[in-house]
């Protein structure tokens, strides 16, 4: 498994097109979560404000984005069109992102994580 220092690194790794797609996923979940920091966590690009608030990955057919399972149950139907899995849901390549959707999750997931009680940082 590749470790990578930051998303930049991870984003390079992949062919142009695959980039591309990615460049807009991330700048979608910036523009949703300014505040939140960027890393790696689990070898996936990741947003965290509180804690993790979302991860997303590229694969051979698919951008695979992470919005934890409350962040999937509360899109359900409209993310009924794409494949998914309890926590994640898969965007084809072939097909236009859907940069509102991920918005919209992304800004759910940052009240959700700002209601928490606040995590402190570890040193």
């Amino acid at each position: 498994m590749n470790i990578f220092k930051n998303i930049d690194e991870y984003i390079a790794t992949f062919p142009e097109e695959t980039q591309k797609l990615l460049q807009q996923v991330r700048s979608t979940i910036q523009k949703a979560a300014p505040t939140a920091e960027e890393k790696i966590s689990y070898a996936m690009p990741t947003f965290a404000l509180n804690g993790n608030l979302i991860h997303f990955a590229a694969y051979k057919h698919h951008i695979g984005l992470y919005p934890a399972p409350q962040g999937i149950e509360a899109f359900k139907e409209e993310l009924s069109a794409y494949k998914g899995a309890k926590g994640s849901v898969q965007f084809p390549l072939n097909k236009p992102m859907p940069l509102d959707l991920i918005a919209r999750i992304t800004a759910y997931r940052v009240k959700q994580n700002l209601a928490k009680p606040l995590k402190k940082k570890s040193s």
